[in-house]
This record gives structure tokens, sequence and C-alpha cells, in this order.
């Protein structure tokens, strides 16, 4: 089960997921996927923001591949397979489109029961990259700003209330600015909540500053389509903070 295992992770260790993104060119898959048993990876995300109707083979394609669990990471309650081992339901609290709310959940719902995958209610929060992301254009709405901790908190708080079991800060994929330290490490402080943390994280440092900031899991995608060995350098950061 997914989520007993982001709880477990709640101030005591530090986990990574890769994001593959179906809408990209997806070369050298089954090499790749070899590099990230080898080096670690905690968690498989599989996601974007359109996604064409081939989900369900890349994951069966995944999964006859490697032994890491796959977690759905959907651009929309469309986007979905059974052959996930788990599906981060998100609610986007960020935004005010009432679609990415619940009206999306509502049309996915009959699949979701009948697919017997587990499933974790994540609360998911645009912030503010550096520039506009396919995210906040499908989405109709507008990430918080970087500045803005107070509202992010709020924002994190209120889905904790709301009996969401995940938060997840995101920047985009690609964006050219992470979501800030203080932001992570206010929220870390302020929710019981498992932080999930991606967007414009290239470098081991992002890696190393988002844990120590409090995120519980880190997710890299972007870097990794452009080198996946970067993986190996990603993961040191990973096992330094947990030793």
């Amino acid at each position: 089960m997914i989520l007993p295992y982001l709880n477990s992770l709640k101030g005591h260790k530090k986990a990574l997921a890769w994001l593959i993104d179906p809408d990209k060119n997806i070369t050298h898959l089954a090499d790749n996927l070899a590099i990230a048993g080898e080096s670690g990876v905690d968690l498989i995300f599989v996601g974007g923001s359109l996604i064409f109707n081939h989900v369900d083979s890349l994951i069966a394609e995944i999964k006859s591949l490697s032994g890491i669990p796959v977690v759905l990471f959907p651009g929309s309650m469309l986007q979905l397979s059974s052959r996930a081992d788990a599906v981060l339901l998100l609610s986007l609290i960020s935004g005010r489109n009432s679609d990415y709310l619940i009206g999306n959940h509502v049309i996915a719902a009959p699949f979701l029961k009948s697919s017997g995958i587990e499933i974790i209610p994540t609360g998911y929060m645009l912030i503010n990259g550096g520039r506009p992301t396919s995210v906040s254009y499908m989405s109709n709405s507008q990430p918080i700003p970087q500045d803005k901790n107070d509202i992010a908190l709020a924002t994190a708080l209120a889905g904790e209330m709301l009996g969401l079991k995940v938060i997840y800060l995101d920047a985009g994929s690609g964006a050219p600015d992470r979501v800030p330290i203080k932001m992570i490490s206010l929220l870390a402080s302020e929710i019981k909540l498992p932080v999930i943390v991606g967007g414009g994280i290239r470098k081991p440092e992002d890696v190393r500053q988002a844990y120590e900031a409090g995120a519980d899991l880190v997710v890299v995608g972007t870097v990794i389509e452009e080198n996946p060995n970067h993986l190996k350098d990603l993961i040191y950061e990973r096992d330094r903070i947990n030793t």
C-alpha cells in the first residue's frame, strides 16, 4: 500500500519518485528503468497534462520491466488505468476551477471504485515556477505566487482539514524556478500530512535542500528525460539524508 508508505516517511526518512510523462517521446524505457532500479528509485509516477490514451499500455510495459511501484499522477480524471498500484486523486486546491476540485472526480468515481487500485486523496497545489505551465493552462487556474507563504499554508491547512491525505506542491514540469524552500519548510512544519514536492528540481543540491526543508517525497522528471544517469546523483542525496 502506497499511502501507509508515504505516512511512514513523515519525520523519519525521505523518498524519491521518477515522473514519466506519457506525452513525451519515451525512448530506451527498459534501459532507463534498469537505471532506476539500480539507483533505488522508490516510486514511479506516470502522468502528464494531455496524455493521448496510451497510459494503460505504458504502465503495463513499465510493470513488465520493473518491480518499482507505479502511481498514477493524472492530468485529468479521465486519464486512468487499473494497472497502476495507486492513483493520486488530485484535488487542485490552489485553484478555483470546480472541474479540478470535484467535477472530474465525479466522472471518474465509478471506474475508480471498480478498478480496485489504491486511491490517495491528494491536495494538489500549483506554485509559480517562473513561467506558465501546461497544468495552469489546462486547468485554467493561477498558481500561488512564490512570495505568498501565508496563502500556501492556509491552502494546505484547508486541505488537511477537509480530510485529504497528502499535500503535493508542484512548480510544473521543466519550471525554471523550484517551489521556494521557505514555503516547503513552513508547510512541512505546520501540517501533519506527507509533503510531496516537484517541478524545477534538477541538481543534487535542489533535492537536498527540499529534503532539509521538510519534503518527504521529491519528484523529478525533466532532468531524467535529459539524462537518466542523473538519478544516481539525486538518489545519493536521499541516501545521505536517510543515514
